[in-house]
């Protein structure tokens, strides 16, 4: 009688293990998909918080330049106020001629306040003049757009390529992660 004494794995312990590894790997994919989405969240609003902070101070200087309420400026105080937010660091003016502004428009942005000269395209070159290093602002990476308010002294930024169909901060605040 010859004996089979032969140790090892068994064909059906391997599936078994092989099995429980790709529902491990699943599992981190899956996981480590979800925290590079945040990420990238967590970072245009990051960015698009430290555009509005500069913004705002370029808007109340424009307002405080203004000196009077908007309604009762005169035609060479609206124009002192908007001299105030057009510059080299401050971004291009778009106007109504300009090829995005309907990519504009279809973000929400108004063709009023494009009319109303109240909508600049930031690039690059304008965010490192503002001190916002390492953030790309073009065609590829998106984008960033700020409206000025003078009115109220406020900002919105936008970026054109947003997240999950949202574009401006305003929208993007209110994702929960």
């Amino acid at each position: 009688m010859i004996k089979n004494n032969q140790k090892g794995i068994t064909l059906v312990v391997l599936v078994i293990t092989i099995i429980v590894l790709l529902i491990l790997a699943g599992i981190t994919v899956y996981t480590g998909k979800g925290s590079i989405k945040e990420a990238k969240l967590e970072a245009l609003k990051t960015n698009m918080l430290l555009i509005q902070t500069k913004a705002r101070e370029y808007v109340e200087n424009a307002s405080f330049d203004l000196g009077v309420d908007p309604n009762n400026a005169t035609a060479e105080m609206k124009e002192k106020a908007q001299n105030e937010l057009s510059g080299a660091d401050k971004g291009k003016l778009v106007s109504e001629d300009d090829s995005i502004k309907d990519e504009l428009v279809d973000i929400g942005i108004s063709l009023e306040d494009i009319k109303n000269g109240k909508v600049y395209i930031l690039e690059t070159e304008n965010l490192k003049n503002m001190g916002i290093n390492d953030v790309e602002s073009n065609a590829t990476e998106g984008w960033y757009v700020i409206v000025y308010n003078i009115e109220d002294t406020s900002a919105e930024i936008y970026n054109t390529m947003g997240y999950n169909g949202k574009y401006s901060l305003s929208e993007l605040e209110q994702i929960e992660t």
